[in-house]
């Protein structure tokens, strides 16, 4: 039997309450914190994460100089199939942005031989990148072990050796969201004539819509630009303040299934509505397509059955890149 978690007792923000977890805290204290963010939120944010700015910065710059670039420039890097540089169009079922990215597999040689097309100093560009996926895996890990701990898994390490495996289908991008004042320059016919007002709430311009990874976490980072929103319980958008320090943790839906629905994947979007461009960074980390995602046997029992039958992460990832952005896929896994 699983004890309930500590109770929650967070910094929260001054608009809206979103768990904020200050990971200098003592390591229980902080692995009860994380459960029940993860339980009631599906999403928290940690603060004095120990990734020095230095890393930070060095993978901040190659973004902006990249984004920055003459579009011609920026689609040597193209198309994204599923990897490489695209605008606007996200994923292959019609969806749409108001952004521009960059989606690369968190493999050391992978983004070494991509940043040949990607950045005139390659090197600098890799060893940038390679080096905030290192930092940001180490702390996904790190958050997995304590949760493996919470739950009272026989193996603490169930969750974060599908990550730190060679074969783990991980991945980065970065997504860049132009000021409105620049989207006309990417954007449609009706936007270069019908520019949309910043204070005007009936025309909110949706960067990324509404979803939720299919990950088992998601790391982001972004500028100190707002536009993050996650869906409340009650059915409300909750905007996320922005922070330029902390790194917000997302639940994925390969968490929520192993996890029998204890945690819950959250969904969430980004409206495009600043005078200033939004620049994000996502680690998504992922198992790899052979593993299996069940839920752990520690959560189940004859009072709690299983609710998701077993699937390989590789049959969910068809699954989930195979329907739009905003549909339910878990549900297609219950029992």
């Amino acid at each position: 039997m699983v004890p309930s978690p500590a109770p929650l007792r967070t910094k929260k923000t001054r608009a809206v309450g979103v768990p904020v977890i200050d990971f200098r805290q003592e390591r229980s204290k902080v692995t009860g914190l994380i459960l029940q963010a993860c339980q009631d939120f599906g999403f928290f944010q940690v603060e004095n994460h120990g990734i020095s700015q230095e890393i930070i910065s060095r993978v901040e710059s190659e973004g902006r100089n990249f984004f920055a670039k003459a579009a011609c420039d920026k689609q040597r890097a193209g198309p994204p199939t599923p990897f490489g540089y695209g605008c606007k169009n996200i994923g292959f079922n019609g969806d749409k942005g108001e952004l521009e990215y960059l989606l690369l597999e968190a493999n050391s040689l992978s983004i070494s031989r991509r940043s040949k097309s990607i950045s005139s100093d390659p090197n600098t560009f890799s060893g940038a990148v390679n080096d905030y996926i290192e930092a940001v895996r180490k702390m996904t890990c790190e958050i997995l072990e304590m949760v493996g701990e919470g739950l009272w898994a026989q193996d603490k390490s169930i969750f974060s050796k599908l990550i730190e495996d060679g074969s783990s289908d991980s991945c980065f991008r970065i997504n860049h969201y132009p000021s409105v004042n620049a989207a006309a320059d990417i954007d449609d016919d009706d936007w270069r004539t019908h520019p949309k007002p910043l204070d005007d709430p009936s025309k909110i311009r949706i960067g990324f819509g509404e979803h939720s990874d299919p990950q088992i976490l998601t790391i982001l980072r972004s500028n100190n630009v707002a536009g993050l929103q996650i869906l409340s319980g009650d059915g409300l958008w909750v905007p996320v303040p922005p922070d330029p320090h902390n790194f917000c943790v997302f639940v994925g839906d390969s968490f929520q299934a192993h996890t029998n629905g204890r945690f819950t994947s959250v969904r969430h979007r980004v409206v495009a509505r600043s005078a200033k461009a939004r620049m994000s960074m996502m680690y998504f980390a992922a198992p790899p397509l052979a593993a299996t995602i069940s839920p752990m046997p520690e959560l189940l029992s004859a009072q709690n059955p299983s609710i998701y039958r077993a699937f390989t992460w590789g049959e969910y990832k068809t699954t989930a890149y195979s329907l739009r952005l905003a549909d339910h896929r878990l549900d297609l896994f219950r029992n």
